[in-house]
């Protein structure tokens, strides 16, 4: 009797009052997981432009405006996308495929954090990071997701795009204008998104095949896919090295850019090879590359916003 009573209350702790419900409906639209990396490449850009702790004030507005502005994207994707989540057991448990909070509510919902991205970016930081943010959220929407996500394996490549603006929505908040170091790692995101795209592609193939996403995994054989993977990842770690002449770092940046991305194309190697063995699928073991990709950027960021501080 005791055990089920003890059962029973925490089933009633575990139970969500309505408020708490709908907010985190509406917090997942979001995507939050995916604005962390986002944010992982903005703060540390500032404390580059800096050359040292960035306003506090200025990093706030940038920090608060970059998740609005990128969770208005996601909104608008998963309003798009919703026939597609429905179908594939990965994202199958997003708001609008279980009905929490209904499309027009979405909708309604993106405008108004897009709107307030833009005059939280524009008033505490300064125009142009605003409106290089509401940049990103348009080729977010309309050229990803409603115009090549569906319709070719390069949705990915350009795609990523929407993806590479934080760099330089960080480096314009603190100088106010574009410089070369936001350029190199605006590339550095760029080449990275298609090997840690493709790696969760092969994970999770037969989804996008269910929900008629043409991604490289779905369309081309494992080889291929993962020859790609180590092009890709090979350019991204060299161009992160393009970085160190250009902003003038110290020794820890270089230092940093060459372990993690030894490990990172290591991965992607040891990927091909199992390709190449002809594993399939689960026994590709593609996730190790994925969350290496994202440690691998966490690193370079972090050693971005380190270095400047050294002696």
């Amino acid at each position: 009797m005791a055990r089920h009573r003890s059962e029973g209350s925490r089933g009633r702790r575990r139970e969500k009052g309505p408020v708490r419900a709908r907010f985190d409906a509406y917090l997942a639209l979001t995507k939050p997981r995916v604005i962390e990396l986002l944010l992982v490449s903005t703060l540390p850009v500032m404390f580059l432009a800096s050359r040292g702790m960035p306003d506090w004030r200025v990093a706030l507005a940038t920090l608060i405006g970059g998740y609005l502005a990128a969770g208005s994207a996601n909104t608008f994707n998963c309003v798009i996308d919703a026939d597609i989540d429905e179908k594939m057991r990965r994202t199958r448990r997003r708001p609008l495929p279980r009905h929490t909070v209904a499309p027009r509510n979405a909708l309604i919902f993106g405008i108004v954090i897009g709107v307030a991205s833009a005059l939280i970016l524009g008033l505490g930081a300064n125009w142009l990071s605003a409106g290089l943010a509401v940049a990103a959220n348009l080729f977010y929407v309309f050229i990803y997701s409603l115009l090549l996500k569906r319709r070719t394996w390069q949705n990915t490549i350009w795609g990523g795009i929407a993806g590479c603006f934080p760099p330089l929505i960080g480096w314009t908040a603190v100088t106010g204008s574009v410089g070369w170091p936001p350029i190199v790692l605006f590339l550095l995101v760029f080449f990275w998104t298609p090997p840690h795209t493709w790696a969760l592609g092969m994970r999770y193939r037969e989804d996008y095949a269910a929900g008629g996403v043409p991604m490289l995994p779905v369309v081309r054989e494992a080889p291929a896919v993962a020859v790609q993977i180590l092009a890709y990842t090979v350019v991204t770690v060299l161009t992160s090295l393009v970085l160190w002449p250009v902003a003038q770092m110290n020794w820890l940046y270089p230092v940093v850019c060459v372990v993690a991305g030894a490990v990172f194309i290591w991965e992607a190697v040891q990927l091909l090879r199992r390709a190449r063995a002809g594993l399939r699928d689960a026994q590709l073991k593609p996730m190790p590359l994925f969350h290496w990709s994202n440690t691998y950027l966490s690193l370079v960021f972090l050693a971005v916003a380190i270095d400047p501080l050294l002696p």
